[in-house]
């Protein structure tokens, strides 16, 4: 009994001296994690750990001056209203217009045989408005969209089944950027002491 005492005191000693150890170890690893979080804050850096947020949408490049682009948006039967895969394409659009740029966009309405002409061609002149309506709400400038009715006389398709009409029942886009001259009105150069006369649009002396 009493040769064993000594023995068990003994482990009992060194378990405490390990269990500390690996305290130690464990507070110093805590302790270096610490500093090296403060010093990536200090230095603005984020933690290791974070996640990186997603890459911005990129903007498709604006039109070359004098390039043209084109698009269709396409129509329901005996329908004015933009479906959604229309509005995304006119949005999709309306990014390459640059608010401080020339332009010239002409929205040519189109429909299909089915009807009478007249009201195929007023139909054809409520889409076109209805696509330029869209386009001016999305920051386009009305000045620069000129409206052309077109109605069934421009028919892509002339097979009656469901396929070929839809594709007559439609709005074509056609955006230009234009030079800056092109978009700024001619004046006349008046010397000093000049009048302009405006009913016959030339100078006369004074």
């Amino acid at each position: 009994m009493d040769s064993s005492q000594p023995q068990r005191t003994g482990s009992g000693r060194e378990i405490a001296m390990l269990v500390g150890v690996l305290l130690l170890v464990a507070a110093g690893s805590v302790f270096t994690y610490w500093v090296r979080s403060e010093d990536a804050e200090a230095s603005g850096q984020p933690p290791a750990a974070t996640t990186t947020a997603p890459a911005p949408r990129p903007t498709p490049p604006a039109p070359i001056i004098g390039e043209v682009v084109h698009a269709d948006v396409y129509f329901d039967v005996k329908s004015t209203r933009l479906r959604a895969d229309a509005v995304r394409l006119l949005q999709q659009k309306a990014e390459l217009i640059e608010p401080a740029g020339a332009w010239g966009i002409l929205v040519q309405g189109y429909a299909d045989a089915q009807g009478p002409a007249e009201y195929n061609r007023a139909l054809a002149e409520r889409r076109a408005m209805a696509v330029k309506q869209f386009l001016v709400e999305l920051g386009v400038p009305g000045e620069s969209i000129k409206v052309v009715t077109i109605g069934q006389d421009g028919a892509l398709c002339d097979e009656p089944s469901a396929e070929c009409q839809q594709l007559n029942r439609r709005v074509h886009l056609e955006i230009r950027q234009l030079p800056r001259a092109a978009a700024e009105p001619l004046r006349p150069a008046l010397l000093v002491g000049d009048t302009l006369d405006t009913r016959v649009g030339r100078r006369q002396e004074p």
